[in-house]
């Protein structure tokens, strides 16, 4: 019924981006059903320019050694730009590398520990699975990158609905031909993110955080649609 909450508002509102994951691979059913549920994603003029590589097994140990490889010679090669700026967006990344640097344990003078956690991102956290995002160079690759983001974020949902658990990672991206030439994949394909999945392990102290949303009111300007923003 129109008005009435339903379990999406749950999986939604629940899901969370562990950084340590149980090593028990996934079924084939249930990588299936997410792909399948990622690829109803909308997209601009239904052109569903996603390609997407999914490693597990002997295939995810040797990538993850080849990204390990690559971040110990400095071989960074992202396709996209990145960076914060300075003020707000900056500040809220800063204190997300905080949080995760303390639910580690890994004090700020700690650059041992702290590069330690940086490279657990290219053992994929541990997860069975990883999927790397492609996407053609279109245009400027804003609106192709928007339609990577509603399919990343069908997938992540799916696997939250199913009970298991993945985690976006820009940091993927930056190493994006040693990705591309393990997957075989070609030039024109652009690497944007990847997403480690699987079960996220319920013990991990570093799973046990939360990052906060800001309030509504500092992202969202209402036009002649009054009561939205008011206190229930």
């Amino acid at each position: 019924m129109p008005g009435t909450a339903s379990p999406f508002t749950d999986i939604a509102r629940s899901r969370r981006s562990p950084r340590r994951f149980l090593p028990t691979a996934l079924s084939p059913t249930d990588i299936r059903g997410v792909l399948e549920d990622a690829q109803t994603a909308p997209s601009n003029s239904n052109t569903q320019p996603w390609t997407v590589h999914v490693v597990s097994g002997a295939a995810r140990d040797a990538l993850g050694k080849e990204l390990l490889r690559a971040e110990e010679e400095g071989r960074t090669s992202p396709d996209f730009t990145d960076g914060y700026g300075e003020g707000l967006y900056l500040e809220r990344s800063q204190a997300l590398g905080a949080s995760v640097y303390r639910a580690r344990g890994v004090e700020r003078s700690d650059r041992d520990g702290r590069r330690a956690a940086v490279r657990e991102n290219l053992e994929f956290y541990g997860a069975p699975h990883a999927a790397f995002l492609f996407m053609p160079a279109l245009g400027d690759g804003v609106r192709t990158a928007g339609d990577i983001g509603m399919y990343a974020q069908n997938f992540l949902l799916s696997l939250a609905a199913r009970g298991l658990a993945g985690i976006p990672q820009t940091v993927l991206g930056v190493y994006a031909d040693t990705v591309r030439e393990f997957l075989g994949v070609r030039a024109e394909l652009k690497l944007l993110f990847g997403i480690s999945f699987g079960m996220a392990d319920p013990e991990a102290p570093v799973n046990t955080l939360r990052t906060e949303r800001v309030p509504l009111q500092w992202s969202v300007v209402l036009h002649d649609t009054p009561g939205v923003l008011s206190k229930q």
